[in-house]
């Protein structure tokens, strides 16, 4: 099966070298809604295009890793059923907490893209190689960002990002085939 995904040739060369990225929650792998049980639960729910993209990048050797403001029981069950061990939950300010897991990588912004939706994203965003928002995002993040998804936040957008990162690899054709067999 041939992939039939075309990405602007100028977006694949600036996210060839990804090694990491930082996806914010709220907004970004949700549709940014609060919901809230009758006793005071939080309730979140996640696209299964995101998680499986999501798991796509672990095996194209990119590092999903999340930095999220706040924490959330179904938050930690989702990532944990993910495999995502890179996460910073209740961290308002997100730069410093990104820069730790780019040393525990051994990795550097330039091998870094970020993904988020408002103000508390800019500081990633602005820093590392491949920006990215969902389409959804705040004016300041959407003017940063080097790619704006099609689809919104929580609603597939992780999913195209991890796709895209996945071609500039060379790993998507691979990860392709590898899922028809």
């Amino acid at each position: 099966m041939t992939p039939v995904l075309n990405f602007p040739p100028e977006l694949l060369l600036r996210a060839q070298d990804i090694r990491v990225v930082f996806f914010d929650v709220d907004g970004v792998l949700t549709d940014g809604g609060l919901y809230f049980s009758e006793h005071g639960e939080t309730l979140k729910r996640f696209h299964t295009l995101d998680g499986h993209g999501l798991k796509l990048l672990q095996r194209g050797g990119i590092t999903p890793a999340v930095i999220t403001g706040r924490d959330s029981k179904p938050l930690r069950l989702r990532l944990a059923a993910l495999g995502v061990t890179h996460v910073h939950y209740g961290t308002e300010d997100k730069r410093p907490a990104a820069e730790a897991t780019l040393q525990a990588l051994g990795l550097d912004w330039s091998q870094a893209a970020a993904m988020g939706d408002d103000w508390p994203d800019l500081p990633m965003l602005r820093r590392c190689a491949f920006a990215c928002a969902p389409p959804n995002a705040q004016a300041e993040v959407l003017a940063v960002a080097h790619h704006v998804t099609q689809r919104q936040g929580g609603f597939g957008a992780v999913r195209e990002l991890c796709d895209l990162l996945l071609v500039a690899s060379g790993r998507y054709a691979q990860l392709l085939q590898e899922s028809l067999t």
